[in-house]
């Protein structure tokens, strides 16, 4: 299947301000890759030139080995979403993707599918003004997969989806990676990112920061931790420091040891006969390890302890 390659990718504006540093990854088929950054990190503008919208300063994009411009039938090969208004206003969910199909030689039975499987059947007579921001969203991951692609890039799909949208989306992600397509994913939601993602590629202000599967990359910046609750906090507290654990206890009365295992503490308290009425493991998230590696790469930031 096709692979999409990032070598040296690099987009300088006028201003001298480079949006995208010399850039070098790879998004493999099979997969589900998490493509993550904060604001201005260069995400969307990598996007843009893997999809041929923008010229690169210099360095390639290439899918399967060829720069994008260069595809032909294009939609058969790559599919994306960048832009949930990209339909007009004024053209049916049908007739959007019928446009599509036909300029792409796709068979007008893919477009009864697409409707189908994004749940647009009932809607796809209606001007697409009328549509929520969820159903633009759906049309535009339909028009995504019109062409039965091998690679598919989506700009956060989740956006504006009911609860009901996201397990779908997060299901229909896992299924594309199953079938053997490269599936890249740009977002801004963790745990969402978490419940899909099989890899990471993390950017910071054009730089990339991250490649890596998504549990390394959780295990290597954030250490769980385990919760503790006892009638006997005393000896619980004493003992924690006296086996050299960092603990501290919360308001509701439960100690969160730091860099501690379940079966450690576990071990720990049943030996010294502690009575425990709690004993959880806390685990690392992808949110604390995303935040942990770009907290200084955002360029807009916000002082937290600042009042409104």
């Amino acid at each position: 299947m096709t692979s999409i390659d990032v070598h040296e990718l690099t987009k300088e504006y006028g201003s001298g301000r480079r949006a995208v540093d010399r850039l070098t990854f790879a998004v493999r088929p099979g997969r589900v890759t998490g493509f993550l950054g904060p604001n201005g990190a260069g995400k969307s503008t990598t996007l843009r030139l893997v999809l041929g919208l923008d010229r690169p300063t210099s360095g390639t994009a290439t899918v399967g080995g060829r720069p994008y411009p260069e595809l032909r039938e294009p939609l058969r090969r790559v599919g994306a979403l960048l832009d949930a208004d990209a339909a007009h206003g004024s053209r049916t969910g049908h007739d959007h993707l019928r446009a599509l199909a036909v300029s792409n030689r796709i068979p007008a039975g893919r477009v009864e599918r697409m409707l189908e499987e994004t749940g647009l059947a009932p809607a796809a007579r209606r001007r697409t003004r009328t549509y929520s921001l969820g159903m633009r969203q759906r049309l535009g991951i339909a028009a995504a997969l019109l062409g039965d692609p091998e690679v598919v890039l989506l700009d956060e799909p989740a956006n504006g989806l009911d609860p009901q949208g996201i397990v779908w989306i997060r299901e229909l992600l896992r299924r594309l990676a199953a079938e053997g397509r490269t599936v890249l994913v740009s977002s801004h939601l963790m745990n969402e990112t978490a419940s899909f993602a099989d890899h990471l590629i993390v950017l910071g202000r054009g730089r990339l920061l991250a490649d890596t599967p998504i549990r390394d990359f959780i295990h290597a910046r954030v250490r769980p931790a385990a919760k503790v609750r006892t009638t006997d906090d005393a000896r619980l507290g004493e003992l924690l420091t006296r086996h050299g654990y960092e603990a501290d206890r919360g308001p509701d009365g439960a100690w969160t040891v730091r860099h501690a295992r379940v079966e450690d503490v576990g071990h720990l308290l049943a030996d010294a006969r502690v009575p425990v009425l709690e004993l959880t493991q806390e685990e690392a998230t992808l949110e604390q390890a995303y935040l942990d590696l770009t907290s200084a790469e955002a360029e807009f930031t916000a002082d937290r302890h600042q009042e409104a």
